[in-house]
Parts: structure tokens; sequence; C-alpha cells
């Protein structure tokens, strides 16, 4: 191959590759699918149209001794359980869930959400009040994109490790708690 030729690859090559980069999403999608609407196709507009979620309907307040530990990642500096005794799947394809969030210094949010596998999204129905064990319904509680954070990914642990493993959403309930209780531990409330 002469000169010539191959410097005209090589540049041809080098911005291939500056385009590739310049087209990756940056904000954190686990898909890499970015907005909403520049990822949809007719058929997943009219799945969307066809599907409806069923009612809210909030599980008994969760018992400290049904949470176990998840891992999200060593960057992590909060700890994540998830009850396992209240997880459910529901005819609308939506995984709901406790999720407990404890930081370094011990204190402590509970949150119930739900997690549906097809669309890679989340929405948190109720926040825990602690003190009274009684939930607060959410304030405009939508749906929105799982994200790959880096330090606080416990939402995409989630998805891709337990409820959607392959972007499927898994067998049953028995598959995710028994996955969950193999790699976590149970919570131990300290005084």
């Amino acid at each position: 191959m002469n000169a010539k030729r191959h410097i005209t690859l090589l540049c041809l090559g080098a911005a291939a590759f500056c385009l590739t980069l310049q087209a990756a999403p940056r904000d954190g999608d686990i898909y890499g699918y970015g907005k909403r609407d520049t990822y949809t196709t007719d058929e997943d507009e009219t799945e969307q149209e066809a599907w409806k979620e069923n009612p809210i309907e909030l599980p008994a307040y969760p018992e400290s001794q049904d949470f176990y530990s998840f891992e999200v990642s060593a960057a992590a500096s909060n700890r994540f359980f998830i009850d396992t005794k209240n997880i459910r799947i529901g005819n609308d394809g939506v995984v709901r869930y406790t999720l407990m969030i404890v930081s370094p210094s011990g204190i402590r949010n509970i949150s119930h959400e739900g997690m549906r596998c097809q669309s890679h999204e989340k929405r948190t129905y109720a926040m825990g009040r602690i003190q009274a064990k009684t939930w607060s319904l959410a304030r405009g509680s939508q749906w929105t994109r799982i994200r790959n954070e880096t330090a606080n990914r416990h939402h995409a642990a989630l998805f891709q490790d337990f409820f959607c493993p392959n972007g499927l959403l898994a067998k049953d309930v028995k598959t995710i708690q028994r996955a969950i209780e193999k790699e976590g531990e149970p919570w131990v409330e300290t005084p």
C-alpha cells in the first residue's frame, strides 16, 4: 500500500472515531438511548399507549429483619437494602419493592418503588416515615429512566442484577428473593 493511501485511510478512521465519540451518550443512560423520544419506535409507542399500570397498593410498613443488603459499587458510600418479604411482580409487568438507603452516619431513607423492565424505568410511590412506621405518598411521582450513576447506582444494580437480568423481567419473586438473600446480608439495626 502506498504512503498516500495509507495516510488517507488513517485520516478517515480518525474522523469516524471522533464522530463516534461525539454521538456517545454522556448522561449515564445504561442503555445509551439518551432522551426518550430518540429511542422509541412505532412498535414501542403502540405498546406504551396500550400499557396500563395497576393501581398503587402500598404494602405493610417493612420490618427490619426483612431487609437484605445488595452490592451497588465500590465507590458507593451509602449502603442499600431491599425488603425481600414484600417484593411483588404485578400483572402490569412492574416489580414493586421497598428500598432502604443507609448513609455512613446511619440516617435511613425508606421508599416503596416500582421498576419496569420493558421500558427501563423506575418510579417512587411512597416514602417511609420511620418514626411513625407509616407511608407518605410521593409527590409528583413519575416514571423516570434508570441511569447508571458512578457512586449511587442502586437502581441500575437492581435492574441488571436482580429484577431485569439481560433486560427481561425475572422469572418470579422467589428467584429475586433467593438472589438478593444469597448475595447480601440481613440488616442489623445498631443502637
